[in-house]
């Protein structure tokens, strides 16, 4: 039995390559299928199955393309329903690859159509299983996504169940491997590592210990945040199908001269999209830009700020241009009508206007605190961060939150607005948001909190009474 994890960070979404005796099977496939059809040419082996865990939220599958170029069924577990052709798998039900078997475990909670997926060797003996969002190192999946007509107490509920029934009574040396890994928000807090042992998740993992059903509940309805805004959409997209990729990328991919990228900005509301690092968008950018960096957790914040329904265009560092379209359909967009051609130096090069952004050192940040009665620190950080530490008298506007003009009221371009994140990265984010919104008088704390504790000169409170 041959196993490998494709693990993609931006999303901490990890896909499954399985092979026996020159057949395979891939589990929650990503949008981009390449990956698994070279791995399939490279071992000379064929794609027998497409198996699916549930209905993703976090990211759009590969299942319908892949289908198509292999002609292997997309197999779901029970209580699946679909718009478009799947084999809907019975619960206990056997799927033979090679020389090992796949059997299909329903366990609904996180989602009701939920299932994980038990390898055993040629022997029959229980070696690895594929949980999806049911099982996660150290954590569960949240029940609060995706319930039909039930609540996330009655799905969690469920989830109950289906660990004591279906996972706890395996072998403690069986192999776990989950859909996501740390930073997922398909879990309230995910381990650091991206497999793990049954053994180990019942010595560790708060979910799987002896409990009774009431304070399971209790612990993993408890302290979950609130899903990215895309996660219905995606869970909808992954239901009821999508364009092709390929259709995706041959419009996404086509190069606009300066006049094209400006009417089409222009006359069909399109959205500016800068994927370009931080660093190099505060250098200077095309004045309405939105700042989302491919170097950070791209997809996952473009899904979350950006709206599905309008065109959007890109501006990309020059040889990033499939890299930003592809990873921006992963997230279900598929709106995509081409990039800049030259980038930004090309329209620096032809006079048109640009905007930047100031940085400032934090010790800038200490000087100015106590003799400007208009400035205002503007934390984007999660509440749970600012309320872990934060500067005295910051305002607190998730980045989250940051894009509702709402928000914005209390914010005016008189003020000196001193702007941060944790490390910078959501901090350009918003920037360019407020930008766009017309408040320009702003500074990017450079560092973020990262820098801003390290000053002595700024004083640090904390909303113990907020974490409590």
């Amino acid at each position: 039995m041959f196993i490998k994890q494709l693990y993609t960070g931006c999303l901490s979404e990890a896909a499954y390559y399985i092979e026996s005796a020159g057949e395979a099977a891939i589990i929650d496939p990503l949008r981009d299928i390449d990956i698994y059809l070279q791995l399939a040419r490279e071992r000379k082996a064929s794609i027998r199955y497409i198996f699916e865990t549930h209905f993703h939220a976090d990211f759009v599958s590969g299942h319908l393309d892949l289908a198509k170029v292999t002609g292997a069924p997309i197999v779901y577990g029970p209580k699946t329903e679909t718009n478009f052709p799947i084999y809907k798998a019975t619960d206990g039900e056997v799927f033979i690859l090679g020389e090992i078997s796949i059997e299909v475990l329903h366990t609904p909670g996180h989602t009701l159509e939920s299932s994980c997926y038990l390898a055993r060797e040629a022997n029959g003996k229980p070696y690895a299983i594929f949980t999806g969002d049911t099982l996660f190192v150290g954590d569960v999946g949240r029940p609060d996504l995706s319930s039909g007509n039930l609540d996330k107490d009655e799905l969690a509920g469920m989830l109950y169940d289906s660990l004591r029934s279906k996972i706890l009574p395996l072998p403690d040396d069986l192999i776990v491997y989950p859909a996501h890994g740390p930073g997922s928000s398909c879990g309230k807090n995910l381990g650091p590592n991206t497999f793990s042992t049954l053994a180990d998740e019942k010595a560790g993992n708060y979910a799987l210990k002896e409990q009774s059903r009431e304070d399971f509940i209790k612990a993993v309805t408890e302290g979950l945040e609130t899903p990215p805004n895309y996660f219905p959409i995606n869970a909808r997209i992954n239901k009821e199908g999508y364009e092709s990729l390929e259709a995706v990328l041959n419009s996404g991919l086509k190069p606009l001269d300066q006049a094209e990228f400006s009417r089409i900005i222009k006359e069909e509301d399109a959205i500016l999209l800068d994927t370009r690092r931080a660093d190099l968008f505060t250098r200077g950018f095309i004045p309405g830009s939105i700042s989302i960096g491919l170097d950070g957790r791209f997809a996952e914040w473009a899904g979350s700020l950006l709206p599905f329904d309008k065109p959007i265009v890109l501006v990309t560092t020059p040889g990033e241009e499939k890299e930003s379209v592809v990873r921006l359909a992963r997230v279900g967009f598929d709106k995509m009508k081409g990039y800049l051609d030259g980038g930004f130096e090309k329209w620096v090069q032809a006079g048109q206007p640009t905007d930047m952004i100031v940085d400032v050192e934090a010790d800038e940040l200490a000087m100015d605190i106590p003799f400007d009665e208009n400035l205002v620190v503007l934390d984007v950080r999660r509440e749970t961060e600012f309320a872990d530490g934060h500067v005295r008298g910051a305002i607190n506007i998730p980045l989250n939150d940051l894009v509702d003009p709402f928000s914005m009221a209390n914010l005016e371009d008189h003020h000196n607005i001193y702007l941060h994140c944790g490390g910078g990265y959501r901090s350009i984010i918003a920037a360019s948001f407020l930008k766009r919104h017309g408040i320009h008088n702003l500074r990017n704390v450079a560092g973020g909190w990262a820098s801003i504790q390290k000053e002595p000169r700024i004083e640090i409170v904390r909303e113990n009474s907020v974490l409590n």
